[in-house]
């Protein structure tokens, strides 16, 4: 088996720490049950391009459970743990390509190395797996019958692919699903980032100045987490929308070049390009810290600090200090990747469980249905997205109401009126 990782001697660590990510997994466990039983995957080859960690470990375990192979690699170049994809390697005969710290020609070797075993479902973190397919192995875009993509970047770049009529096939929006975006996004990216944050600097939250640059999904679950630790927390944004929300959940709202003069911490979750740069720079307070949890490292403009830097050093881990030509000092955490992947380990088992489950049924879906679908970008389908809250409340101990023949006749009907 060809694989490329670490250190094959860090699995039994990997595997200890895959056990109690799973302890908190309890419906990907039990599609994992089902899975093993009726082998709704066999004969599906999947090519995945995810963060590698004790999660996505568990998710890789339930296709190969459903009798999928699959073959992996990191989507992104500083989120991989180690010590899972060696334990995923050894014990699991998966084969892994993901090495922490692996450089952008390294990571791009990783991707044709899982391209390199033809599969015919795709899974993207962040759609660089497909966006490859479509730009260096276009021959194999009639053999796959479908993907999916877990985040909102890969959504909207797939989303860009599908209008311009280039999608190759077609992809299911994992990101997109109720069960996703409403708990891993919003929870899961909220503790995770402040998690990382802390890790990286050990500074105090309570008191400071935390401005988030984005009112997404993401960015409330940030700016919830904070304001928990006592910041006072300033909403920049673009949308006039988001940003009245922010206004009316309680947040102080103002365009970037006002925050960027008075904030401590600076948080990125946008999706999108320079939202801190170089005018933003030369505002900031000495001391301030940025930090992304967007996708991709092009939220905050690392080119105009290195010139703008006349020294650059590492003063932690995961911590590089500029010194500008006034001898301020910024802080800028993981190389401005994600932070809560790069300097902690990424979301919490318990919600990436819902995230995951999407995936593994959205893997049935295709196989059963791909072939009819058309080359655009689908919505997980609603019957998965509600079995996966059912399980979740199940696993909970929590059971809910159901609607009576006369509500059920009520909401269907037009009749009765006032």
């Amino acid at each position: 088996m060809d694989y490329h990782i670490k250190d094959i001697a860090l699995a039994e660590e990997g595997q200890l720490r895959i056990e109690w990510a799973e302890k908190t997994m309890p419906v990907l466990r039990l599609i994992r049950k089902r899975f093993e039983k009726e082998k709704p995957l066999s004969g599906l080859k999947i090519g995945a391009c995810l963060h590698v960690t004790t999660e996505t470990a568990n998710l890789v375990r339930t296709l190969k459970a459903g009798g999928a192979e699959i073959a992996l690699c990191a989507s992104n170049p500083l989120s991989t743990q180690d010590d899972v994809a060696a334990a995923l390697v050894k014990y699991d005969e998966i084969p892994v390509f993901a090495i922490k710290g692996e450089d952008r020609d390294t990571y791009y070797q990783h991707i044709e190395a899982v391209l390199s075993f033809s599969p015919i479902v795709t899974m993207d973190d962040g759609a660089d797996l497909i966006s490859t397919i479509h730009n260096k192995h276009r021959e194999m875009l009639n053999k796959i019958i479908g993907g999916t993509e877990e985040t909102t970047t890969g959504v909207i770049r797939l989303r860009s692919m599908a209008k311009e009529g280039v999608l190759g096939y077609p992809v299911i929006a994992v990101n997109d699903a109720m069960t996703k975006h409403l708990f891993d996004n919003r929870y899961g990216t909220g503790q995770s980032t402040i998690d990382g944050i802390l890790r990286a600097t050990n500074r105090l939250l309570a008191g400071s100045v935390f401005v988030v640059c984005g009112y997404g999904w993401c960015g409330r679950g940030v700016a919830m987490r904070a304001r928990g630790m006592g910041a006072k927390v300033i909403i920049t944004e673009v949308d006039p929308l988001r940003a009245l929300e922010a206004v009316m959940d309680g947040y102080q709202v103002m365009p970037m070049i006002e925050a960027a003069k008075i904030g401590d911490i600076f948080v990125t979750v946008t999706g999108d390009i320079n939202v801190i740069r170089r005018e933003h720079f030369l505002l900031m307070k000495d001391g301030a810290i940025l930090a992304n949890a967007g996708h991709f490292d092009v939220e905050i403009e690392k080119e105009a600090l290195n010139e703008m830097a006349k020294n650059v050093r590492k003063i932690r881990e995961f911590v590089e200090e500029y010194v500008l030509e006034d001898n301020r000092r910024l802080y800028l955490l993981g190389e401005g990747r994600l932070v809560n992947l790069v300097a902690a380990e990424g979301h919490p088992s318990s919600v990436m469980d819902m995230s995951f489950a999407n995936q593994a049924l959205t893997a049935e879906y295709l196989k059963k249905e791909g072939d009819k679908l058309e080359k655009k970008v689908y919505s997980v389908p609603e019957y998965i997205d509600k079995e996966v809250a059912r399980l979740k409340l199940k696993s909970m101990g929590i059971t809910i109401d159901k609607l009576t023949a006369e509500q059920e006749k009520y909401l269907s009907s037009w009749e009765m009126g006032t």
